[in-house]
């Protein structure tokens, strides 16, 4: 699928990875419309980029099918689903003052893996109806786990856990979507500049990069944005998860 004939949808779309996404689409002529709960960031990037923004809550089952109707609608379809939405989820199992409350750990189940799973499934159902390419594509959905998938630090099994199941939901959902033409792909960051990192001491920033065999930087929401279009352009690509991160592997701390 060309970038030009895009049609998507970017969950935590006006900001960090999700907004850089909506520029790379916009930019390459294809629609982008944004999905996310920042209504002032919201109303910014509708200035700056004429694209539509829509107050959306992803762990809300049916907030998110109206969401995703109201994007299709926008764009006149939707072909490419983005989610970048998620919450950092940072906490011990045995905190200093009590073990983690289950609420804790349960919204950032449902934010980050249950969320996406909704906007997934709300955005297949809708893709399953389009008129098929060339190479018989409907769609094209990618999902945003981390590499605390994989070697998640102290603090992060509540994070890890909503990552590491969208990894495990990738295959399954690219195996029972594929007799409708419609790729799932997942790409996995590693420590990315945020508005977070940007506040920290200079001195913790470069520990961070030098963290990174090579380069050794903190990656750009630019090159997630750019692999993000590479997965939408190829075709063969299905059914796996990318990592995007410097050759990191994250120590327990």
């Amino acid at each position: 699928m060309q970038l030009k004939q895009v049609k998507a949808l970017v969950t935590g779309g006006v900001s960090g990875l999700g907004l850089a996404v909506v520029r790379h689409v916009i930019a390459s002529g294809g629609k982008a419309v944004m999905l996310d709960i920042n209504d002032a960031a919201g109303a910014a990037a509708e200035a700056e980029l004429g694209a539509k923004y829509i107050r959306t809550d992803v762990s809300s089952e049916s907030g998110v099918e109206a969401s995703v109707a109201q994007a299709a609608d926008a764009n006149g379809g939707l072909n490419v689903a983005v989610n970048c939405a998620g919450i950092i989820g940072a906490g011990r199992v045995l905190g200093r003052e009590a073990p983690m409350q289950l609420d804790f750990f349960r919204n950032t189940i449902m934010v980050n893996l249950v969320g996406s799973f909704n906007v997934a499934k709300a955005a297949a159902n809708l893709m399953q109806r389009n008129e098929p390419n060339e190479e018989g594509e409907r769609g094209v959905i990618i999902s945003t786990a981390s590499v605390a998938a994989y070697e998640g630090q102290i603090g992060q099994a509540a994070y890890s856990a909503s990552k590491g199941g969208i990894v495990g939901m990738t295959l399954p959902m690219a195996r029972e979507l594929a007799r409708f033409g419609i790729r799932v792909m997942t790409i996995a960051p590693g420590i990315f500049w945020t508005p977070m990192v940007d506040g920290m001491p200079e001195h913790i920033q470069e520990s961070l990069s030098a963290s990174i065999p090579f380069p050794s930087r903190l990656g750009r929401a630019e090159e997630f944005a750019v692999l993000a279009a590479n997965i939408i352009e190829s075709p063969y690509l299905n059914g796996t998860t990318i990592r995007l991160d410097g050759a990191v592997r994250l120590a327990p701390k």
